[in-house]
């Protein structure tokens, strides 16, 4: 791969956008290496994956507009569905999504964070949809993704006024979990996915497809949807460990990791 870095760690993985003389913006060519590396994931193995981007500079500054700029009506229609597919398949990934936001996440930048189950950044970041400024939409998902994550109308505020927001502003309105120096912004995140990649990981990823699918469906048949995959965690062998060592009162072993995945 030319512009797309990918380390497993152990049980935890790290993609890293390489493109950082553009500051990682996101071109056709980006865009296929992602999802080539994201049918890549060894799903067996690896719990949990990082998001970041080369340098400290910038996470992703966004989509390309030198590559845009010249498009037609069709083909930016195509180039969107582009992104949208791509983004759409981090965000659907079985094992949970941390972003590490170093620096720019603008455009396309901020849209594939908020593909990402945990966006945590460090404190030179800086948010933003700024599409309107050059006269077009968000187009990898931005006008639905950050509605449903900060609100509609401090969505509908950010993306009208294409106005950017810092570290502190991003925590502030729920659109990040943390902000870190940037020294300590990947190992932050590092840590993050080694305790999660430690938890059972059939429950961990029904617990992602629980919250991701409920969200879509009303309380009545979101609850279903939760006691189908509360259930289906039952008589696999990490509910029976993991309920078995809670109950051995003399703890006389070291909890071993969970196997199943």
């Amino acid at each position: 791969m030319e512009f797309v870095l990918y380390e497993q760690k152990g049980t935890y993985a790290i993609l890293t956008i390489n493109r950082e003389k553009a500051l990682n913006a996101l071109n056709s060519a980006v865009l296929e290496e992602l999802d080539k590396t994201i049918d890549g994931i060894d799903l067996q193995t690896v719990r949990c994956l990082i998001v970041t981007g080369a340098g400290q500079k910038s996470f992703v500054a966004g989509a390309d507009i030198g590559e845009m700029s010249g498009l037609t009506k069709a083909q930016g229609e195509a180039f969107g569905k582009k992104g949208n597919d791509v983004f759409r398949k981090l965000e659907t990934l079985p094992i949970p999504v941390i972003a590490a936001v170093n620096g720019f996440a603008l455009g396309g930048g901020c849209e594939i964070s908020m593909s990402c189950d945990i966006r945590i950044c460090s404190d030179n970041a800086v948010f933003g949809q700024p599409e309107v400024g050059l006269g077009i939409t968000p187009g990898f998902g931005g006008t639905q993704r950050l509605a449903r994550l900060v609100g509609a109308g401090m969505a509908k505020q950010m993306i009208y006024t294409a106005r950017n927001i810092k570290a502190d502003e991003a925590l502030r309105i729920g659109l990040v979990n943390a902000v870190y120096t940037q020294e300590e912004l990947l190992p932050a995140a590092e840590k993050m996915a080694a305790g999660i990649a430690k938890n059972a990981p059939i429950a961990v990823r029904n617990c992602k497809k629980a919250i991701n699918e409920g969200l879509d469906m009303d309380m009545d048949e979101a609850i279903v949807l939760e006691e189908k995959l509360f259930g289906a965690c039952f008589e696999t062998e990490d509910q029976r460990y993991g309920m078995a060592f809670f109950l051995d009162k003399n703890k006389e072993k070291v909890k071993e990791p969970f196997k199943n995945c």
